[in-house]
């Protein structure tokens, strides 16, 4: 991404601030994005920077993802998580699709947001073939940004009768079918507190139809026809620094949201403002110095596997991906001690549903349970440097390994 896009990226997200405090508030009642933020979003391209150059993207390498991200984050959460699922399914699909195909689905509809992903739901996948091309039947969990994607990915193994295709070595196909959005329905399932304008709720496919022309698309195809590094990412690693960006810019947002109490704020029985007392003082620079370091750790961890790539790695060694995925999983839960921290500090002000800090606490633990950046992974990684053999996703070399 070439300097000046990505300084007029974070000039727009300033600019557009009123808006996102706005929509916030609004996702908030609503679960999910109000429409008139999504339109504004598509019209200034959020969904579209991180495409490559000839699909009308700005080919944004993962540390420029990043920084847009984490300025949007600071200003409201949910908002930018939306525009962090859409703009990440969006060019996770674009790297092996056929060019022809992904003319049709990216400059044919420039407004096009993608979604997918997620859990398992109640119903087991299938998928089978048909005339037509593959129906695909099943149910997804947590599928973000959902209201606003015109194409949906459900994972689902492609059956005969009971038993599964095999695909030529003899393996069972399993993939990420591509669904329009006349093809399946959105399931009211999303009532949280962390996030809660994500609008992650539940998709349900009741026989879906994919036409032949679509059924060679899936989520990630490999190898990549475009040079940026992004794209020849493990799907681990890059579903990590997107999640990571989100934490990243709600501990900001909360450094700033506390700095702006504390120097109003008189506490009961004090003479003076919260920013006098010694406590107030002594936390908010352990917040800026934990915020400042994990943000760090994290760009020059990304910078490494950038470069590693960009010499001319097809994929990011082993050492190279495990110091990435520790600097995520750490960023994320670092931000969440940075916000708990404030937030406790701030008093009584804190707790009021009108502070923004009050948002920041639920979104920073939402953040920070995500699969790809959660705790658990300490273990994991815990345990390579302990002379243990890493699982898959740890190398470089793909998803993880069932467990």
């Amino acid at each position: 991404m070439k300097p000046d896009l990505l300084t007029a990226r974070l000039e727009k997200i300033e600019s557009m601030r009123a808006e996102i405090l706005a929509a916030g508030d609004e996702a908030q009642k609503l679960r999910r994005l109000p429409d008139n933020i999504v339109e504004q979003l598509i019209d200034e391209g959020f969904f579209r920077f991180t495409l490559p150059e000839e699909l009308g993207g700005e080919a944004a390498t993962s540390c420029d993802t990043i920084k847009i991200l984490e300025a949007m984050a600071a200003i409201d959460a949910s908002v930018a998580w939306n525009v962090m699922l859409g703009s990440e399914i969006n060019a996770m699909a674009v790297g092996g699709m056929d060019k022809e195909i992904a003319k049709e689905v990216y400059l044919d509809n420039p407004r096009v947001i993608m979604c997918g992903g997620g859990g398992p739901g109640t119903q087991p996948p299938r998928a089978e073939r048909c005339d037509e091309g593959v129906r695909v039947w099943g149910q997804s969990t947590f599928i973000s940004g959902c209201h606003n994607a015109t194409w949906f990915f459900m994972a689902a193994p492609l059956m005969q009768g009971d038993a599964p295709e095999l695909d030529d070595a003899g393996n069972p196909i399993f993939k990420m079918w591509f669904l329009h959005r006349d093809q399946w329905e959105i399931v009211d399932t999303w009532d949280v507190a962390g996030l809660r304008g994500s609008g992650s709720h539940d998709v349900k496919a009741d026989g879906a139809l994919v036409p032949e022309k679509f059924t060679g698309v899936d989520l990630i195809a490999v190898p990549a026809h475009y040079d940026n590094p992004v794209y020849r990412m493990p799907i681990p690693l890059r579903l990590s620094y997107n999640k990571v960006a989100i934490a990243l810019g709600v501990a900001k947002g909360a450094i700033e949201a506390f700095s702006d109490l504390a120097q109003n704020k008189v506490p009961m029985l004090s003479a003076s403002t919260l920013n006098k007392r010694p406590m107030a003082q002594s936390r908010m620079g352990e917040a800026v110095a934990n915020y400042r370091a994990v943000r760090s750790y994290v760009l020059d961890a990304m910078t490494d596997v950038e470069e590693e790539l960009a010499a001319g790695a097809a994929t990011p060694g082993a050492d190279t991906t495990i110091n990435a995925r520790l600097a995520c999983t750490h960023g994320a839960n670092i931000c969440m001690q940075v916000v708990d921290s404030l937030h406790n500090t701030a008093g009584t002000s804190g707790m009021r549903m009108h502070s923004p800090l009050e948002r920041k606490l639920r979104d920073s633990h939402a953040c920070a349970t995500h699969r790809w950046v959660a705790h658990p992974l300490y273990q994991d990684l815990g345990s390579i440097f302990l002379g243990n053999d890493p699982d898959p996703e740890f190398t470089g070399q793909g998803a993880p390994a069932p467990k």
